[in-house]
């Protein structure tokens, strides 16, 4: 089970000065690397490179990061409270087969890659449905973009 002690980065355990060097140093594409004691410099591939670019912008910020596997388990209420919906509706949706779950004794569990999976597809969908909302609006001319404000003398 997630625990923010062990999975949160807080950037007030960090000097604020050293932050803002490692901002300005992952600013730069390719520029960081790692040495060991020995000065072996060993490249940081761009996929971890921009996810460590990403925590340190976000971290300088002065927000904190919490990191969470893709095979965490999380309970119907953390699930809820992270699609932004109530928990009785994501027990509906794993009741439906929406959303792929497991029980721990006679509590649910959903893993946070398939709540990301949900949560794409989900987004994909509304949007999917815009874009035909929209289409049929304009088809039936019923779309009439606002007028432009008159200059004020």
């Amino acid at each position: 089970m997630l625990t923010t002690r062990t999975n949160r980065l807080d950037p007030s355990l960090i000097p604020e000065d050293e932050l803002n060097v490692l901002a300005r140093l992952f600013a730069k594409r390719d520029h960081v690397a790692l040495i060991d004691e020995q000065g072996n410099r060993t490249h940081i591939p761009e996929a971890l490179f921009a996810h460590f670019a990403r925590i340190v912008r976000l971290m300088n910020e002065r927000k904190a990061i919490v990191m969470v596997p893709e095979d965490e388990a999380f309970t119907t209420q953390a699930a809820a409270n992270y699609l932004g919906v109530s928990r009785q509706h994501l027990v509906n949706l794993l009741e439906k087969g929406d959303i792929p779950h497991h029980k721990v004794g006679a509590h649910r569990r959903v893993t946070f890659k398939d709540l990301l999976a949900y949560e794409q597809k989900r987004d994909k969908n509304r949007r999917e449905a815009m874009d035909r909302l929209t289409e049929e609006v304009m088809k039936a001319g019923l779309y009439f973009p606002a007028a432009p404000m008159p200059e004020k003398t």
